[in-house]
């Protein structure tokens, strides 16, 4: 009821039609927020009884082949079929958190308005991408209805139609948010643009085809970059730029799209990938991390820059037992930060330490990223953990000199020694964790079993040690890991599907060829090669993040540093090193955004502290390059 000079006049009773549509259209939004809640639910309960599932499986497996020496012929194959599961309702969890990886700094330098027409592209795009999908997937799942597993015989489309229901998912999902987030201008205008673009293809067709590998730089360099940089999800813009060629540029069926994401997702060793996330997400979750942490802070905490080198140290200690390096820093940040804030430490500078800890962290065994590499190139996992040891080595020795140099001023009057028994007791404390990082570095570097069953080992060892000694497991807190293990995990297995199809539309182009004919002719030989390399993989790193671009180019580059005469798991650690460096690095590196988020400070405080540290891993990256026996120790 509003009053207009003593008149009054109802205006919730006849209200103006835009406003009645105005509210319809609320009201419409309201249902599509609840209905994507509902999608969401469905792929987050039986994902995450999926996760637990694969750990009971996998132990199952583990128990039967050490213990009773009795091997479960189908534990392996039901895993496996279960993973891929699991991988495409992650991804659909993922969607609907906003957790699939991409690159938004670029976005976020828009003005607000621009900033959302750019933000409506690139839902469009994975819609489209989820779209064009839906056929061939079928399709594929189709398919393997003729082919039988061999253990259980059961028809691989139990495996294969995960990726149709997946995309389904995936596609509804990301229409709901479309409906919630967009304006219809803003729909249209990205519509009209993605109608033109297709047309143009469709014309240029003729053209594409004559153009033969030059299709692949349209194609793989405009499209991929144009996508990335416009914020569009990693694995969607590898996904669409590798349909649309199969579409315009080739006469290849895009169908051979779903057959490679099936395969990308499904090697065994990437089995390992979820549960030393879930690992990761344990330790800090029960307190393995922080009595760690603990221990090295009664140890050194007491010098000028104690509390940095604790930083260093622990996160040197926690990577040995989880392979997430957003999840080794959410475990190590908030238990030391605040104490170094009190003592005097900038927030820039807390994060710029961080960041390159983490860095330097990315070789340590059981590292996710060396497991991708193993698995994309079939180069030992045991012989890359063992290799990456000692560079991380380097690294943290570099951040602890850099540490000292910067605490030298920092005033420790205050704080106390902590005597022979508060030590004894805090490494009593911290026993646990010990004895698991020395039981999963011990067992993944020496072979005695696979990444896969030592993660499953190290899950159960958690949760036993958590209610056993510590009495700090609470059953509410396993819901929100179990989703989050479920969502990052799905983030990074559909990369890996989407970046397989890309991987092999550029060898079935023979690129790889033409590739190394271009680096054998390069002056400088293989130093010339591996100098190289590691520009190239640091502008990656910070571009695509490590996972994407190991899955595209290390299957491409590992033969010609082969052929040069550089041993392969020298030339991974050092591209896995030069990777988290741009991983790290601002202004484009994604993992400095996650460090700045879990340390609750803003990008702008902590990108002028953070190159000295970042300096630090450049000159261990060299240090590691020169010096190949670093990565092959005699131990």
């Amino acid at each position: 009821m509003t009053s207009l000079g003593g008149i009054s006049k109802d205006t919730s009773a006849v209200s103006p039609d835009g406003a009645t549509a105005d509210g319809e259209f609320a009201t419409f939004k309201a249902f599509a927020a609840k209905a994507e809640r509902a999608v969401a639910l469905a792929a987050e309960i039986p994902g995450a009884v999926l996760v637990i599932a694969e750990v009971a499986i996998l132990f199952s497996g583990v128990a039967f082949r050490y213990v009773l020496h009795q091997p479960l012929l189908w534990s392996d194959e039901l895993a496996g079929i279960l993973f891929l599961w699991m991988s495409m309702l992650g991804a659909a969890v993922a969607q609907h958190r906003g957790g699939h990886m991409r690159l938004t700094v670029v976005v976020g330098l828009a003005p607000e308005r621009w900033r959302q027409r750019i933000e409506t592209f690139s839902s469009l795009t994975v819609i489209l991408f989820l779209g064009l999908m839906l056929y061939p997937a079928w399709e594929h799942a189709r398919a393997e209805t003729a082919v039988f597993t061999p253990a259980l015989g059961l028809p691989d489309i139990w495996k294969a139609a995960a990726i149709f229901v997946g995309c389904i998912l995936m596609l509804t999902i990301a229409l709901l948010q479309l409906v919630q987030r967009a304006r219809l201008r803003d729909i249209a205008l990205s519509l009209a643009l993605l109608a033109m673009c297709g047309l143009a293809l469709w014309l240029l067709e003729p053209q594409l085809y004559a153009m033969g590998n030059w299709s692949l730089l349209v194609f793989f360099g405009i499209g991929v970059s144009v996508l990335t940089f416009a914020g569009a999800p990693i694995a969607i813009s590898f996904g669409l730029a590798a349909v649309t060629y199969f579409l315009f540029a080739t006469a290849t069926p895009i169908s051979i799209a779903a057959i490679c994401m099936d395969e990308g997702m499904s090697g065994f060793l990437l089995l390992s990938i979820p549960l030393f996330v879930l690992l990761g997400l344990m330790i800090e979750a029960t307190g393995l991390a922080a009595a760690l942490a603990g221990v090295l802070a009664k140890l050194v905490a007491h010098f000028r820059g104690g509390m940095s080198y604790v930083l260093i140290a622990a996160m040197y200690l926690v990577s040995g037992i989880s392979g997430s390096k957003a999840a080794n820093m959410a475990a190590i940040a908030p238990v030391l930060l605040p104490e170094m804030q009190r003592r005097g430490k900038k927030p820039g500078e807390l994060i710029g330490l961080l960041s390159a800890s983490a860095a330097m962290g990315e070789t340590i065994p059981p590292s996710i990223v060396l497991i991708t590499v193993g698995s994309v190139t079939g180069v030992s996992i045991s012989a890359l953990f063992t290799g990456g040891m000692l560079p991380a080595v380097v690294g943290a020795f570099g951040l602890f000199a850099i540490a000292w140099f910067r605490s030298r001023s920092e005033k420790v009057d205050n704080v106390r020694r902590a005597s022979l028994r508060e030590i004894a007791k805090a490494l009593v404390w911290a026993l646990p964790p010990l004895l698991l990082l020395v039981v999963v570095r011990m067992a993944v570097v020496t072979g005695m079993t696979t990444a896969t069953e030592v993660s499953t080992i190290g899950v159960l060892y958690t949760i036993v040690v958590s209610i056993v000694f510590y009495r700090s497991f609470r059953l509410d807190r396993m819901w929100p890991m179990l989703c989050e293990t479920l969502s990052l995990s799905g983030a990074i297995m559909i990369i890996l599907g989407t970046a397989s199809a890309m991987a092999w539309a550029l060898t079935q182009a023979e690129f790889s060829h033409q590739l190394a004919a271009a680096m054998e002719a390069m002056p400088g030989g293989k130093v010339g090669f591996m100098v190289l390399s590691i520009v190239v993989f640091a502008i990656l790193g910070s571009i695509l993040e490590g996972i994407p671009a190991i899955v595209v180019f290390a299957p491409l580059l590992f033969p010609i540093a082969k052929a040069l005469g550089i041993a392969p798991v020298h030339y991974g650690i050092v591209m896995v090193l030069s990777m988290s460096l741009g991983l790290f690095t601002p202004p484009l590196g994604i993992g400095f955004y996650q460090a700045c988020a879990i340390g609750r400070v803003s990008p702008e405080k902590a990108v002028r502290a953070i190159w000295v540290y970042m300096l630090a891993i450049l000159l261990a990256v060299a240090i590691v390059a020169a010096a190949p026996w670093l990565t092959d120790p005699k131990f």
